[in-house]
């Protein structure tokens, strides 16, 4: 007998491409809002990652959970080890979840540190896992410039190794599809090559027809400027101004061949994304 799969996030970009290409297995989807999953022919039960019982209840008979990571906010750690204990006392075996690259208690991007807990969380929790690390999207670098073109972050001369969602979503997919097999792994899911801001900027203009251009400045200013903009909350403006320190870092600079050796194909560039946009 086949196990049982639950995935989450199935109404978000992650969790819809990985639902669909698994939808020959009818996974149950663990959702927020039943209205918007994808109809696959399966079921579909809701719940929100802070709601311990309902999350309980949603999860019962599901032998191996793909976990997409809540939502930015600033009570993010709270909700993931609330859906994790509620997992496992609900008696999910195996958990399979999307971490980040840089994930550790001290990682300059801050909301790797988010990352680092609800693994923390998942190791103490008894279940069997696989850790899924992707980087940066590189769906999402194009998103970094303003109407005028040009990205503006402190990241300096510092490389990112972005990754294709798809391409996480593939490794995804080939691991729910033969849990066993990837038990106890970290994957770190990664591009072809670590590229700086300059020249991500360079050829997304190229592909676009425009000029896109990379801006750098100073941590001081990057925090002004945004505050005075979005007028956001302390945790929010960490988080945007460390996703270019943490290319300025370096620590997002290095390569792996885990989407090859896992999806079986090499990963996709920047204009491999580009052209499917």
């Amino acid at each position: 007998m086949s196990p049982r799969l639950a995935v989450t996030g199935s109404t978000g970009a992650l969790g819809g491409l990985v639902a669909r290409q698994l939808a020959d297995l009818a996974p149950l989807l663990v959702v927020r809002d039943p209205s918007r999953a994808p109809d696959l022919g399966g079921e579909v039960r809701a719940c929100s990652y802070d709601d311990a019982p309902a999350a309980h209840a949603a999860l019962e008979g599901v032998d191996v959970l793909f976990m997409v990571s809540a939502a930015e906010s600033e009570v993010r750690r709270a909700q993931h080890r609330t859906f994790i204990t509620a997992a496992a006392d609900a008696g999910v075996g195996h958990v399979v979840y999307t971490s980040f690259a840089g994930a550790s208690p001290d990682a300059v991007f801050t909301l790797g540190r988010d990352h680092h807990d609800a693994e923390a969380a998942i190791r103490e929790s008894g279940m069997a896992f696989t850790l899924l690390r992707d980087n940066f999207y590189l769906d999402v670098l194009p998103l970094f410039a303003d109407e005028a073109g040009v990205i503006r972050g402190p990241a300096g001369s510092g490389r990112v190794a972005a990754v294709a969602r798809a391409d996480v979503a593939d490794v995804a997919a080939a691991v729910l599809r033969d849990p066993g097999a990837h038990a106890g792994a970290t994957y770190t899911l990664c591009g072809p090559e670590a590229l700086t801001l300059t020249e991500a900027a360079a050829r997304i203009g190229a592909f676009q027809g425009r000029e896109v251009r990379f801006e750098d400045e100073t941590v001081e200013a990057a925090y002004a400027w945004r505050r005075e903009a979005y007028g956001a909350a302390r945790w929010q403006l960490d988080a945007w101004v460390s996703t270019y320190t943490a290319i300025a870092s370096g620590s997002l600079a290095a390569l792996s061949d885990d989407v090859r050796r896992v999806a079986g194909h090499e990963p996709r560039s920047l204009e491999d994304v580009l052209a499917d946009r």
